[in-house]
């Protein structure tokens, strides 16, 4: 009998991705973002067939996609090797040489929306207002441009436009946890949830008709519902809510008179359908744990992009209230079989709050009894069943992965989410040590054999733990995470910059504090071996932030690895760089399996 090896790194990080898509007017094409070629690039299927051609060879990801209402072209927005100045470029359906429509260097530009003839291209951007941003309207034919809406308190950006494009809907970002939305019609602005003295947000908002709108808000609520507005009455009407489950994206099928409304509850996303003419609310049964996009064609066929813990990112269509995937992605080489899905666990942290945690177990055969402990990053975000090829290379190789939702995640409440805000670098630091000592209490592993790893504010989260709570682990992995709060601050993009005194915490008002959260204040505690790794062109959490932790531990003798990328930014957009830097963690990891330190 023939034994084969285990799966290589390369079958399980050689998993396509998907960032986008979006289906032409008439259902015949449907274009996606991915990485089939190993970089991303924009590739189409002619429907009802499913096998895809390329349509650019241009090797960036893109982070804006639509069609032509009237299903002649096709808007796409790229960047550079990952620095998220996006531009906004004209593609034929048949792909081939794209056409620069907005272009500024240095600029970021986001949320393109065409006007129904096509003619008309409204967007916002940072060009001459890169802290507030403002919001354009360019004529396609003539290329003459005018201002729609001027950021001055926020960062403001354009969300819809009234079927006669005489009203526009826009949300100004004060925190994450505080967005506001407002319709505009001549000069005057009207907001649409009543005036309060308590933040909140507004998630999503829709035109039905010129006069009323549907939007998901939590305003006087912890968790998101579904709302209408009626702009000529000035009437907001809260409509429906769920039980600790917030509605998160919304979508309008006109052909049907129905909302489709995706939610979050904790680790995964559920799907409702409403319909306007008769107020029946259903549930609708979806073939992935987590909704990245939902896309409804002009004649009312929704389409989901979509991912599980054990199944990677797919494109479906519903026909009939069943599922087709018009994509196949699937862990090349790799049986269903042999990739683990998540127990959800939780945990009582240090002032009793319940926290929840994905923990993924090796399966037996392979376990080698290492535990891979991994703080999200966000970090307003969560980790969720949704699918991470390292993470299943990880529990194939032997290593178990645990993941906790520490206070500041998303999907458990406003509240909840707003407990990080200003508090990086206490409570949620000792949520992930209450974390660590509920593995060790219930057995899993002992104080001081724990590997550390995280990304962005799990990285940041890393280098904290490591410098605070070294007697934990046995080595340490950070992913562009930031090390110094106040150069943190300095260096994001400026349209962050509003947000950071609410968010992080002001330089000069919190500097005590900052001090105190910040891990490049802990680098006598950070004992362990170290990998750093770092994207070169990465514009939130910016390569100085890397260097700087390194060059102050090796200053102190320490062992530290340093990983940079030269053409990445805040990720990975590129296969052999993903390849490589999950290749070089597993190097460095195997390097303490069987060790026992005692903490």
């Amino acid at each position: 009998m023939i034994s084969f090896p285990k799966p290589d790194v390369e079958q399980f990080l050689r998993t396509f991705a998907i960032g986008d898509f979006a289906v032409s007017p008439d259902e015949k094409q449907l274009v996606f973002s991915t990485n089939l070629s190993g970089k991303y690039n924009l590739w189409a299927m002619d429907l009802p067939k499913t096998f895809p051609y390329p349509l650019t060879f241009i090797d960036q990801s893109c982070q804006e996609l639509l069609y032509d209402k009237q299903g002649r072209f096709i808007i796409a927005g790229f960047d550079q090797d990952g620095d998220e100045n996006t531009q906004f470029y004209g593609l034929p359906l048949q792909g081939g040489t794209m056409k620069e429509i907005v272009y500024q260097e240095n600029t970021r530009n986001f949320m393109p929306i065409l006007s129904e003839n096509g003619k008309k291209l409204y967007y916002t951007s940072s060009k001459d207002n890169p802290m507030c941003l403002s919001s354009f309207c360019l004529d396609l034919d003539s290329g003459q441009e005018t201002k729609v809406i001027e950021g001055r308190d926020a960062a403001t950006y354009l969300l819809d436009f009234s079927p006669d494009e005489s009203t526009f809907l826009y949300y100004k970002h004060f925190a994450n946890t505080h967005t506001l939305v407002f319709a505009k019609h001549g000069d005057e602005e009207i907001r649409l949830t009543p005036p309060t003295e308590k933040q909140h947000t507004v998630s999503d908002a829709v035109f039905v008709s010129n006069d009323l709108v549907y939007l998901l808000t939590d305003y006087e609520s912890d968790f998101t519902y579904l709302a209408s507005y009626d702009l000529k009455t000035r009437t907001f009407l809260k409509i429906k809510s769920l039980e600790k489950e917030s509605l998160r994206s919304l979508k309008y099928n006109k052909s049907q008179q129905t909302l489709y409304i995706s939610s979050e509850k904790g680790v995964e996303d559920f799907l409702y359908e409403y319909r306007l003419q008769d107020g029946v609310w259903n549930k609708v049964s979806t073939p992935c744990s987590v909704i990245e996009k939902m896309v409804v064609s002009k004649a009312g066929t929704l389409y989901l992009l979509g991912r599980s813990a054990t199944t990677p990112h797919n494109i479906y269509k519903r026909e009939e209230n069943e599922w087709v995937s018009l994509t196949k992605y699937t862990v090349p080489g790799v049986a269903p079989e042999e990739l683990v899905d998540p127990d959800v666990i939780t945990y009582r942290s240090f002032d009793d709050l319940e926290i929840e945690a994905l923990f993924f177990k090796a399966k037996k055969e392979n376990d080698n009894g290492e535990i891979i402990f991994w703080p999200h990053g966000g970090p307003q975000a969560a980790e969720r069943k949704f699918f991470r090829a390292s993470f299943q290379f990880f529990l194939n190789q032997g290593f178990s992965i645990f993941a906790p939702n520490f206070r500041g995640s998303t999907g458990y409440g406003l509240s909840f989410t707003k407990m990080v805000e200003g508090d990086w670098g206490n409570s949620p630091r000792l949520d992930n040590v209450a974390g660590l000592d509920w593995l060790i209490e219930n057995g899993y592993v002992e104080k001081g054999n724990i590997l550390l790893m995280g990304g962005s504010f799990g990285g940041y989260m890393s280098l904290l733990l490591h410098g605070r709570h070294a007697d934990y682990f046995k080595a340490v992995v950070d992913i562009f995470g930031p090390s110094d709060l106040f150069s943190f601050i300095n260096s994001v993009p400026d349209d962050w910059k509003p947000v950071m005194d609410q968010w992080v915490g002001n330089p000069e008002r919190d500097k005590e504090k900052l001090i105190e959260y910040s891990p490049i204040t802990y680098l006598d505690g950070m004992t362990k071996p170290m990998l750093v790794i770092q994207g070169a062109n990465d514009p939130r959490v910016v390569q100085q932030e890397s260097d700087q932790i390194v060059a102050a531990l090796r200053e102190k003798g320490r062992e530290v690895e340093y990983m940079l990328l030269t053409d990445e930014g805040h990720g990975f957009s590129k296969k052999e760089n993903e390849i490589a830097v999950y290749q070089r963690i597993l190097s460095f990891f195997n390097q303490f399996i069987g060790s026992k330190v005692k903490g």
